[in-house]
């Protein structure tokens, strides 16, 4: 289920004292001005808005790639170790490029993997633009800010760059996502209110220093401290890796003896933590925070009461092809008005959840639950962001 109208009569009526999280950069409004108003409301609600989020006019608004199709687009991939990697590259290599290749507008997706090296990725784009190798580059999760002088440089190449699940903060880019700071925030507080208000929370973040965690990892932390009587007691990082969620709780519940109500924990580490929590021996099993994670989602399935939402941040088949579905409406000249394309966060109830899931399912599934593409980021509501909105699928060179 899409969050939209529900989501927004949430953050106003559970947290009525809260205020902005830190000034945010300045909003182009004109550039929203066919974004239906609810939407502009929540997912673009300054309040709960990353303040490195790039919110300016797009530098492509009149840009159309020179280069005739089919284009060749690079992916300067960071990591590729862990199970939401894996979704998004079979999305992508499965379903994206074949889809486009059928239409003879891509011919190839090159792939290069940096293993969180920033030095290392900026070499590897630089390659590709230099090389005369790719037309456009992709990029997922990267440091805000380490690749800026190499987007400009592609930029003035006629190379452009594109950043799903996670922003830069160059102005040569454009970026697609959930906000993250405000899913974040209503993970936050929907586990306060979960645990009824009051008692102890663990917080797993992903990898400090990259966008989309930072931006989570601060909202979860506001809406938590919403709640006065709710604790803090924990703050973990697990690399976005269920294995290293499961080895860093383990490790922390071992030296902390203290009763845990709640995990509030970032998605692609919510089966790891699961894991630890039920091999710690503790009673009864503190909710977590459930994202697309089919393992976890699993436990859920076998346990109906468990907790009472999952929520998506990051869909990873579903990302990726909202962030190239971007790209290619943008090098076809469509003109994306603002830096940042944005989605609201969507929910998936019990009764979803078991129409997914057999009883008899996997608890150490490694694979992931994604709305679907019409569900996170439609064709409609992506025209909405572009200044000559067209089905990218149907134009001809």
């Amino acid at each position: 289920m899409k969050i939209t109208k529900m989501f927004y009569t949430f953050l106003f009526s559970c947290v009525l004292s809260f205020t902005s999280i830190a000034p945010a950069q300045e909003l182009c409004e004109k550039c929203l001005e066919n974004v239906p108003k609810d939407v502009r409301e929540y997912v673009y609600n300054m309040d709960y808005m990353d303040p490195l989020q790039p919110l300016g006019p797009s530098p492509m608004l009149n840009w159309k790639s020179t280069r005739k199709p089919p284009w060749t687009i690079g992916y300067a991939s960071t990591y590729a170790g862990n199970t939401w990697r894996k979704g998004a590259m079979e999305r992508l290599m499965e379903v994206v490029l074949p889809k486009w290749k059928a239409l003879g507008l891509v011919d190839d997706v090159v792939i290069t993997q940096s293993n969180l090296d920033d030095s290392l990725q900026i070499q590897q784009m630089r390659q590709m633009i230099d090389g005369g190798i790719v037309d456009a580059i992709i990029i997922c999760c990267s440091n805000a800010t380490a690749l800026n002088q190499t987007i400009k440089y592609g930029w003035d190449k006629g190379v452009p760059t594109f950043s799903f699940t996670g922003y830069t903060t160059s102005p040569y880019s454009i970026n697609t996502s959930v906000n993250y700071q405000l899913v974040g925030f209503y993970i936050g507080a929907w586990m306060a209110e979960l645990i009824g208000e009051k008692g102890n929370v663990v917080v797993i973040e992903g990898i400090p220093g990259y966008s989309a965690s930072d931006s989570q990892n601060n909202g979860m932390l506001a809406g938590l401290k919403e709640y006065p009587n709710v604790k803090v007691v924990g703050q973990l990082a697990h690399n976005w890796t269920s294995q290293v969620a499961q080895k860093e709780l383990s490790q922390w519940l071992a030296t902390h003896p203290e009763k845990i109500d709640g995990v509030a924990v970032q998605s692609s580490g919510e089966t790891g933590t699961l894991q630890a929590l039920l091999q710690s021996g503790r009673t009864p099993i503190p909710p977590i925070a459930l994202g697309g994670e089919l393992g976890a989602l699993c436990y859920w399935r076998q346990n109906p009461s468990y907790i009472n939402e999952a929520i998506y941040a990051w869909p990873p088949g579903d990302e990726v092809e909202f962030g190239f579905n971007v790209m290619m409406r943008t090098m076809q000249g469509q003109g994306p008005k603002i830096q940042s394309i944005l989605v609201g966060p969507a929910t998936n109830s019990f009764d979803e959840i078991s129409k997914l899931l057999k009883e008899d399912c996997d608890r150490n599934s490694t694979g992931w639950a994604n709305p679907g593409i019409e569900n996170w980021a439609g064709e409609k509501y992506v025209d909405n962001f572009f200044a000559n909105p067209a089905d990218p699928t149907k134009w001809k060179p």
